[in-house]
């Protein structure tokens, strides 16, 4: 009964049941002489639940993505026939059916897609921004990214979409920089603040990546095994931390005020980057997140491009010996993913590796 009684209570702490049920819970499964057997050693548990860490559970099968075709097709029927302010009415009627009462999972990814591009639509069409960002930081960009933490956070108090609250941490993130932003031009004096001094737009931007990278590791930390909707949020917020540290690295490295040519500084300093793009795939590695390494492929290839074009490789050449070196780099870390983490976590203090995701194999059936 202690043992069926803890493991209650860890379904409470995990949200997975209401305290109220796990209450209700144990004396129904005591009547019907339901018994706790001898738990198996800690290691081989985790093994057989680390199958595969990183399955997409908005993924569930074909009836999903059928669904999800008809959702994409008609919100892009009606985006294109009616006014904006028709395609919400929609987006709520489908979350209603699909995400409230069915819990499709892809239908709820798409929902929400389309919830933060109507999002996007509206703010630009109340708050124009303007062309010179990086010149001059006004109110319009304040505007223009306060209607997204409102909305998304209120769309996911209402549908619990992990993707939601996701999108809501990022854009509220969004915000502060902003808000970071036009505090230093304001003691600046300067409206041209950033365009004239790019180091500093550099750093608060850098600031905020670090804030939602390490935002994403709090909900990671909270789930160590991965089995709760925490671990759903953390996969997206990953998603987006490594681009955001990319692209506030690359702002780093930009001494001449061009940070609008970003093939120019990636030219430039090529190595910086790919050392940079080595980093995050030791981080992602560590805190064993294959999303947070796939999001950073892109720059890496970037940046390899970079270094094939500064030299006296054709145009063809380069191309595709990018397309090599970036396709080797992926099967090697994919395939040798776990015997690397195992190396990696052996050389890391114990109070930490124990606070990581566990680098065991999953015991074969």
């Amino acid at each position: 009964m202690t043992e069926l009684r803890s493991i209650l209570d860890e379904a409470v702490r995990q949200e997975l049941i209401s305290p109220e049920a796990g209450g209700r819970l144990l004396p129904f499964l005591i009547e019907r002489g339901v018994a706790v057997t001898e738990a198996q050693p800690a290691i081989a548990a985790e093994g057989q639940a680390w199958s595969d860490t990183e399955t997409p559970r908005f993924v569930r099968g074909f009836h999903d993505v059928l669904i999800t075709i008809g959702v994409v097709v008609a919100l892009g029927g009606l985006w294109g026939l009616a006014a904006l302010y028709a395609v919400l009415p929609a987006i709520i009627v489908l979350s209603e059916i699909l995400v409230r009462r069915q819990r499709l999972a892809l239908p709820a990814v798409s929902l929400t897609i389309a919830l933060f591009c109507w999002t996007f639509l509206l703010m630009s069409f109340f708050f124009k921004p303007g062309t010179a960002f990086f010149n001059d930081i006004g109110a319009d960009m304040t505007q223009f990214a306060a209607g997204f933490p409102i909305i998304l956070g209120l769309y996911y108090a209402r549908y619990r979409v992990p993707l939601a609250l996701a999108l809501c941490i990022m854009s509220a993130l969004a915000l502060v920089l902003t808000l970071l932003l036009r505090l230093v031009q304001w003691a600046s004096g300067d409206p041209a603040f950033f365009g004239n001094h790019p180091i500093v737009l550099a750093i608060v931007a850098l600031i905020c990546a670090l804030g939602l990278f390490a935002t994403a590791l709090y909900f990671d930390i909270g789930d160590r095994l991965r089995r709760t909707t925490r671990s759903d949020v953390a996969f997206w917020l990953h998603l987006g931390a490594a681009p955001a540290l990319l692209f506030s690295v690359r702002l780093l490295i930009s001494f001449d005020g061009n940070l609008l040519d970003v093939a120019q500084t990636v030219s430039i300093k090529t190595p910086v980057v790919v050392i940079s793009v080595a980093v995050l795939m030791l981080v992602g590695l560590v805190i064993d997140r294959r999303a947070f390494v796939t999001s950073g492929l892109l720059s890496l290839g970037f940046a390899i491009y970079g270094i094939f074009r500064q030299g006296s490789a054709t145009v063809d050449t380069y191309i595709f010996t990018t397309l090599i070196v970036v396709g080797a780099i992926v099967l090697i870390i994919g395939t040798g993913w776990m015997p690397l983490r195992r190396i990696v976590l052996r050389a890391l203090p114990a109070a930490i590796s124990q606070r990581l995701p566990p680098a065991v194999l999953a015991a074969t059936p």
